[in-house]
């Protein structure tokens, strides 16, 4: 079984190479190099790559533009965005824009491999309490494009399940929360995807703050306690 198909862009020769190195040692095919958003834009069209690991801050057109973009125009790929910072500003409306995680740049080199294999299969490369302190930091300032505001179309359990996938918690969690198996979880987040058009986990959890499901805490160092969403969901 073949491994993704990775290209990385950044505006920094140096990192790229070294990601390069890290991933070729590793078994992960790199496909192709960009400098800056507008070469990402370009080589993900050519290359129609599995995977990219895209810098935020970079000339010309910058890493979020260029996700946007590159999402819009080949949904299946994923992006990870690359960034100096675990809380950079722009991370969140990255999210939003349908990037599937991110990385600091000093990450170690099996994470990076691990990391890309992970993405490729559909999951978020997001720790919960990464997400929930990312979220909440930003969720109040930024303004992303709306993902699908109506949640009409969930059932009472879908909206309980997408609650807590908000508040951070892993499938595990979640059954155990719920006193559901851990089966019965994966077949709910999966019917909650479907319905409300989502790509993945990250898109989820920024959904469940812009609807209002779950709020930013005035400490996000700590989970937010579960509470039951109430029956008549707010579009």
């Amino acid at each position: 079984m073949s491994g993704p198909r990775v290209l990385i862009a950044d505006d920094q020769a140096l990192v790229r190479t070294g990601f390069r190195m890290i991933l070729n040692a590793r078994g992960v095919d790199v496909v192709g190099e960009a400098a800056d958003g507008v070469e990402a834009v370009s080589a993900a069209d050519r290359l129609r790559p599995d995977v990219i690991l895209m810098d935020i801050r970079m000339p010309n057109l910058d890493g979020l533009a260029a996700t946007r973009q590159i999402v819009e125009r080949q949904p299946r790929c994923r992006i990870i965005m690359l960034t100096t910072f675990d809380l950079d500003r722009y991370v969140y409306a990255a999210l939003a824009a349908g990037a599937s995680g991110f990385l600091l740049k000093d990450v170690t080199p099996e994470h990076l491999a691990n990391a890309v294999r992970l993405v490729d299969t559909g999951d978020a490369l997001l720790a919960p309490s990464i997400t929930r302190r990312l979220v909440e930091r930003f969720a109040a300032a930024s303004e992303p494009p709306p993902l699908h505001r109506d949640l009409t179309p969930l059932t009472p359990r879908e909206l309980e399940v997408l609650t807590l996938m908000g508040q951070g918690l892993s499938n595990a969690e979640l059954a155990a929360a719920l006193t559901l198996s851990e089966a019965t979880v994966k077949t709910h987040v999966t019917r909650i995807f479907t319905k409300l058009s989502l790509r993945d986990r990250a898109q989820a959890v920024v959904l469940a703050y812009e609807t209002g499901l779950v709020r930013p805490s005035s400490d996000a160092a700590d989970p937010p306690p579960y509470s039951r969403p109430a029956e008549e969901p707010h579009g």
